[in-house]
This record gives structure tokens, sequence and C-alpha cells, in this order.
């Protein structure tokens, strides 16, 4: 729809990524803002939105179902949630890449009892509770997502069904091994800012 507002946040990327975005301004609202570490970018394209829910998804995820924003929506405004995220699906990925977004998944459903986890990948915000939280922190190298949302009421947070697919580049980046021993040690480090404010190397790979 030509009144969907599509914010594209560009880290100085070598593939074409603003043209191709801009190939789309036909048929979208779309808009090419300056990128850097996920959460500036975020940051970044959350000041321009100017409507009551922001979705923030990654460039390499696409919806496994056609209505899932529209679903994702629907079910913020019904139950007035602050945050609704999906379960992740890897296509075409290997029994070790399943098993792992399995665990990420499983992992999604066990904070309901807790402290609330959305993945980065499809994270639909209410724009004024973002707002409210100071949006993604900005000195942190990773799990900005894991972050912010962890910061969201249970009674506000909800898993829509019908999953997002994801490929495994950043396994097949960092390794299996280091990414759940790296996904294992946040998610005990939970209370630990300083945890997060530590490069890990997560992107120097």
């Amino acid at each position: 729809m030509r009144n969907t507002k599509v914010l594209v946040a560009d880290a100085s990327s070598t593939d074409g990524t603003p043209d191709i975005v801009m190939s789309f301004r036909d048929r979208l609202d779309v808009h090419v803002i300056p990128g850097g570490l996920p959460s500036v970018g975020r940051n970044a394209g959350a000041a321009l939105a100017d409507t009551r829910y922001i979705l923030f998804i990654d460039a390499d995820v696409q919806p496994a179902s056609p209505s899932l924003i529209r679903r994702a929506i629907e079910l913020a405004q019904f139950k007035n949630l602050h945050c609704v995220t999906t379960n992740i699906i890897c296509r075409g990925g290997g029994p070790m890449d399943n098993l792992l977004y399995f665990g990420n998944n499983l992992f999604q459903y066990l904070s309901l009892i807790h402290h609330p986890f959305s993945t980065g990948m499809f994270m639909l915000f209410d724009k004024r509770r973002f707002d409210e939280l100071g949006g993604f922190h900005e000195q942190v190298h990773f799990a900005e997502d894991y972050l912010l949302s962890k910061q969201v009421a249970r009674s506000k947070f909800a898993i829509v069904r019908g999953g997002v697919y994801t490929t495994n580049r950043r396994f097949q980046k960092m390794g299996h091994l280091r990414v759940a021993r790296l996904f294992l040690k946040t998610a005990f480090n939970y209370w630990n800012e300083q945890h997060f404010l530590r490069d890990h190397n997560y992107w120097q790979v």
C-alpha cells in the first residue's frame, strides 16, 4: 500500500541496498536512513515514525504467513499490548540450525513467566511505550532486543503464531556452539547490564 511507511536503516551496505529500497517507492512510502549498530538504526527509524505501532524486522527475514503483521497488530490492539513478537523458522537450515532456533522459540514462551523476550527479527512495539522506555540501548553490541523487551510487563507482551523465515548465516559465521554459549550466558545475565555492554565480538565475524 502506498501509504505504508517503510524506513530502512542502512549501515553503509555495499550490496546496493539503498537502490533496491528506492525501487519500491511507486508502491510504498519508503525512506533510507543512516544506520549503524542495530540499536542506532532502529532508534533512528522509530524517531521518524508517527504511527501507534512500529514494527522492527531484520533485513533477511520474511513472514511465514501473509497475515502475520495484520494479526500482530490486531492482537496488540485487542489486548492493549506494548510488544508482540513471533517465532523464528530457519528455512533450508540443517538439524542443528533448527534445534537452536527451536531453543530460541522455547525460551520465548518460557519468558512469559519471568521477563518477556522478543526477537528483534520481528518486534511490534507500541510507539508511546517504546519512547517511554528510551528505545534500544545504543551502547550495547548485541541482544538489544532482549534488553528492551525484558522491561515490558508480562501482561503487555504476547507471541503471535505464524513465525518469520530466516537464514542460518549467523550460525555459519560464528559456529553453532559459540552462538549457543553466548545465548545461554545472556539469558543468565539478564540482570547484568555490563554483560550487554561488552563486545563479545558479535559483529566482527
